[in-house]
């Protein structure tokens, strides 16, 4: 008789054999369910008794494990004849291992988040833009891990669990799938801010100077953020934010010419001058003799007072209101920025992930927003620190501000010197082919613009291709070294690459990850306006004005973006041929051609089911080191791929591989047209570029011709909290000769296109690419 069982933990329990029959009759009933029949109590009870009989005979003596009675039932009732019975029984038992094994790993999970420090726990610094130790933080990563277990279990279909769980494919965000939130989306202001909005907490009336326009921009992206699992973004910038500059122009233009006349004894109504000031164009900060001469003429007849003392009281309120202008345009650049790297959301765990992007408004008022956006961030937080948010993007356009003599050149060489110095702001290139082609001259939505990391949204099979309240649904990511690793040489049993192999496996793959996205766009689909009351509700997505509050999204959602990502191509084409595509000019063609076929695939299945399927560079932070390990643990150690703790960026040549600037610019270029979703392209140089301006301006420069869309510089940028020291810093502080001990030196560095203060924040893998990043020459 069998009187104890042996738990898959070790522990020895009482036999119960109700349990086994009660497991033989519910896949009994399962299988007389479908038949039609009744299922039979009694003999799930008589083949309880055979099982125990096998068991009695092959393990007398022996405790039985779990396993070895479960093995016992599958071989009885094949034996018997019940093979419909041992299949539903089977798929029941994989059924029980699968919710054991979630309620295993969500255990896991939380006793990590609970008790160990950020510094120990990778998954506390899955994302370096949230403070893992802080009770929010804790909180943050507590319902982030039930919410996964649950849409891994219950939402998503098995293959596409299977598929994530192995490494094959990363469904980013999981947390949020079941909530069917977007990824991000590209904010108007102007069509936000014309009437007003409301927040949810009461009304907020039109902004009328530049001050409120700038404080509403932060409260409308802190907003959007709460509606959103990714990034929000400004992509008109400074075109939206000039309209709170002339608003503050005029009105002090108004207020000063009322002064100047009041020392000459005159009182003016404020109404009055204000309509003398909108009849003759003088609200506007553009200097024209014109202009000006109309005022004083207008102002000499109304007030009966000479030309010479109208021109008087003319240019001193021009003048005074310029001034003024300019530094309520500051002020206000600079607590946008200050309230973005302290204003919270997500229940108060991290600041909103944000991006703007400018530099092309070439009017005064324009002007001014970009000059004083680059001075605040130049100027840094309280006390010196380099804001971490917004993401500054400065837009690139021959004609505008490219080369000398352009209208906003100035403002181009004003960007990369605060860029030599704070990291940002990145550059967005709109004479790439692939931008260039959606560019129409003053019309400002049509200028392609980046998010953040990367993500790039303007094409669309569903209507107009611009930028304006629109966004990413979601993205996965492939892991491509998996697939090189199976049908490269890499793997010693393999002396040459079976390319077709590959293809045929990344295909499914493809077919895989597509049907995994409109999984998931089904779920977001079904969601209703209140579900995302400002996104949707206040007309934050273009699409969705005009629905009503329980309407679906259904048809609205088609203008955003579903995108597969990619990951390691470097390590993916050393697997396939032994080299890279910076080592080989095989694999340069190999690589070009690898991304170009995926890229023709969801073009082609764009244009059949007329949804934006698109390719994204994936910008990879905890995904890299992911895909690292657990492809190490089934293929070994493997040279040049699954050697070091992470994968490459998406396309990137490897970062501890010795290249020239031009050189990487040159291997990564033709790269950007293919991944239409997002890409980015960084140099790392060695010390502050600050001191040479010229060598910054011509690495921007190549980028431009080599046709990059988005790229960035990289250099070491420290800074000592203790004297303020700002710039590069090795073990003391070369201003005060401080050694690091107690009061650690700030750290700030890029981590998949955002800034993060403190590398503590990076998870192993991110630490281990920063250690191994060589400078460009």
């Amino acid at each position: 008789m069998i009187t104890e069982v042996r738990k898959r933990d070790g522990r020895i329990i009482p036999y119960n054999s109700e349990k086994i029959t009660r497991a033989i009759f519910l896949a009994a009933k399962d299988v007389a369910d479908r038949l039609g029949e009744t299922p039979d109590y009694g003999m799930a009870e008589r083949i309880t008794g055979d099982v125990e009989k096998l068991v009695h005979r092959k393990f007398h003596g022996i405790t039985p494990t779990v396993e070895d009675i479960q093995d016992s039932v599958v071989k009885v009732l094949i034996e018997g004849g019940h093979a419909r019975t041992s299949e539903a029984y089977i798929l029941y038992r994989a059924e029980r291992s699968r919710i054991r094994n979630s309620k295993t790993r969500l255990m896991k999970s939380i006793e990590d988040v609970t008790f160990l420090d950020a510094k120990e726990s990778d998954l506390k610094r899955e994302n370096a833009n949230i403070n893992g130790n802080t009770a929010m933080g804790t909180m943050l990563q507590y319902g982030s891990i039930v919410s996964k277990e649950f849409c891994r279990d219950f939402v998503i279909s098995s293959a596409h669990a299977s598929a994530h769980d192995k490494g094959e494919i990363h469904i980013h965000d999981m947390d949020f799938l079941n909530m069917g939130t977007l990824t991000c989306c590209q904010i108007d202001l102007d069509e936000l801010f014309k009437g007003g909005f409301s927040t949810g907490h009461g009304f907020l009336r039109e902004p009328q100077d530049i001050t409120s326009y700038a404080a509403l921009a932060a409260i409308a992206i802190q907003s959007n953020q709460n509606d959103q699992h990714g990034g929000q973004s400004i992509p008109t910038f400074d075109y939206n934010l000039a309209k709170g500059v002339e608003k503050t122009f005029r009105k002090l233009y108004g207020d000063n010419l009322r002064k100047a006349l009041a020392v000459m004894g005159i009182t003016a109504d404020k109404e009055e001058l204000l309509e003398l000031v909108d009849k003759n164009n003088a609200g506007r900060m553009k200097d024209g003799l014109t202009e000006k001469s109309a005022v004083i003429q207008a102002v000499s007849i109304r007030y009966e007072i000479s030309g010479a003392d109208a021109a008087g009281a003319v240019g001193f309120a021009f003048e005074e209101a310029l001034t003024e202008t300019d530094r309520k345009t500051f002020q206000s650049m600079e607590a946008f920025i200050h309230n973005l790297n302290t204003m919270h959301s997500r229940a108060g765990a991290q600041v909103p992930f944000s991006s703007v992007n400018f530099g092309t408004d070439t009017s005064e008022e324009g002007r001014m927003v970009t000059k004083n956006l680059l001075l605040a961030q130049e100027a840094g937080l309280g006390n010196g620190e380099t804001p971490i948010f917004p993401i500054l993007i400065f837009k690139v356009k021959e004609g505008i501000n490219l080369n000398e003599g352009d209208r906003n050149y100035d403002l181009f060489h004003l960007a990369m010197r605060v860029s030599s110095k704070r990291l940002f702001p990145n550059f967005s290139f709109l004479d790439a082919p692939y931008n260039l082609k959606h560019y129409v001259e003053g019309r400002p939505e049509t200028e392609a613009a980046y998010m953040g990391c990367r993500t790039r949204v303007i094409g669309n099979v569903n209507g107009e291709e611009q930028v304006l309240g629109r966004g990413n649904l979601s993205f996965t990511t492939i892991n491509l070294p998996r697939i090189g690793i199976k049908h490269g040489i890499a793997l010693k049993e393999r002396s040459r690459m079976d390319l077709e192999g590959f293809y045929r496996e990344l295909d499914g793959r493809l077919e895989l990850v597509c049907a995994q996205l409109l999984e998931r766009f089904e779920v977001q689909a079904m969601k209703r306006v209140k579900n995302f009351p400002f996104l949707m509700g206040q007309g934050v997505w273009k699409t969705a004005r005009g629905l009503d509050w329980n309407d679906e999204l259904r048809e609205a959602i088609k203008s955003g973006t579903l995108s597969i990502g990619f990951i390691g191509l470097a390590e993916c084409l050393t697997a396939l041929t032994g080299k890279h595509h910076a080592e080989d000019e095989e694999s340069r063609k190999l690589g070009l051609e690898i991304i170009g076929r995926i890229r023709k695939y969801l073009d082609e299945r764009s244009r059949k089911e007329q949804l934006n399927y698109t390719l994204i560079a994936t910008p990879a932070e905890g995904l890299s080191g992911r895909f690292t390990r657990i492809d190490r643990k089934e293929f070994g150690n493997i040279e040049g791929v699954t050697d070091k703790e992470y994968y490459t960026n998406s396309f990137h040549v490897p970062v501890g591989y010795k290249i020239s600037a031009y050189n990487k610019i040159r291997l990564e270029a033709p790269y950007h047209e293919l991944t239409n979703a997002g890409h980015i392209t960084y140099i790392e140089l060695n010390g502050n570029p600050s001191s040479n301006l010229e060598a910054f301006e011509k690495l921007i420069k190549a980028m431009k011709e080599a046709g990059v869309g988005y790229g960035s510089i990289n250099h070491p940028l420290d800074r000592d909290p203790v004297c303020g020291f700002s710039g590069v810093i090795e073990d003391t502080c070369p201003s005060c000769g401080r050694q690091e001990g107690d009061i650690p030196f700030e750290r700030i560095r890029r981590i998949t296109g955002y800034l993060v203060g403190t590398l503590d924040r990076f998870n192993d893998a991110k630490q281990a690419e920063v250690r191994d990043r060589v400078r460009h020459s």
